[in-house]
């Protein structure tokens, strides 16, 4: 099957998640908004649903045959057993449904500390709070999530997060780990001694040979500041 990605053309934001998963298993799939003028048409035909039975309510969506599913979780919950990347059994594919729910969590967090008002305001409009709202992200949010996942880790034997072979669910912490190293390189240097097996999983996933093709293709689009993952030097004490 070849499958129909739709997100932003521009950024990686929460469509990198469901990237990361197609390229690591050598789907066939295209970026349709990345088509230009006329691939932001049919992404733009399809949110306004007038015809659909089920309209997506945002990007990232997937189209699969006659199938569309929306919302990242989700979709990778649909991907797992058609890409080999969720465990086979119902038990298993339900627990790195649950974790990846928890990572959905956690990039909330992370893109509320440049936006903690609005993100209809300019990060300029909201700097001080982004200030206070970044500390508290770092004093308890990362301690909180980072330490839940390292735990997981540990517990499952300290190479795969779920079960005994790669699954979208450590494809998705790389990107959690890559993603803070952009965001605050200074605070992610100081707290990766307290997550090493994180820290060693994000290193494996970047060199399995086709996750390592695609982050050296134009195919990866670079960290920028319109993502969710935003680097502002005052946010990075």
């Amino acid at each position: 099957m070849r499958y129909e990605l739709y997100y932003w053309p521009t950024i990686q934001g929460r469509g990198e998640f469901i990237r990361l998963a197609l390229e690591e298993a050598g789907a066939d799939y295209v970026d349709v908004a990345r088509r230009g003028k006329s691939g932001m048409a049919a992404m733009e035909k399809l949110l306004e649903g007038a015809r659909l039975a089920h309209p997506p309510y945002a990007p990232p969506f997937l189209k699969a045959g006659k199938d569309i599913i929306a919302q990242t979780a989700l979709i990778l919950f649909y991907l797992g057993p058609r890409l080999n990347l969720s465990p086979r059994d119902e038990a298993g594919r339900l627990w790195a449904h649950q974790l990846q729910l928890t990572v959905t969590d956690l990039v909330v967090h992370i893109h509320d500390t440049h936006h903690p008002v609005s993100g209809w305001l300019y990060y300029e409009e909201q700097k001080e709070p982004a200030k206070r709202r970044t500390a508290d992200f770092w004093r308890y949010r990362v301690p909180k999530f980072l330490g839940y996942f390292e735990r997981v880790l540990k517990h499952n034997g300290g190479t795969y997060m779920v079960g005994r072979r790669t699954s979208y669910v450590d494809l998705s912490m790389f990107q959690i780990v890559e993603g803070l190293r952009y965001a605050f390189p200074k605070r992610m240097k100081r707290f990766e001694r307290k997550v090493p097996l994180l820290v060693a999983l994000h290193d494996r996933v970047a060199k399995r040979p086709r996750v390592a093709a695609y982050l050296a293709s134009d195919r990866r689009i670079p960290f920028s500041q319109w993502g969710i993952y935003r680097y502002f030097k005052e946010l990075d004490g």
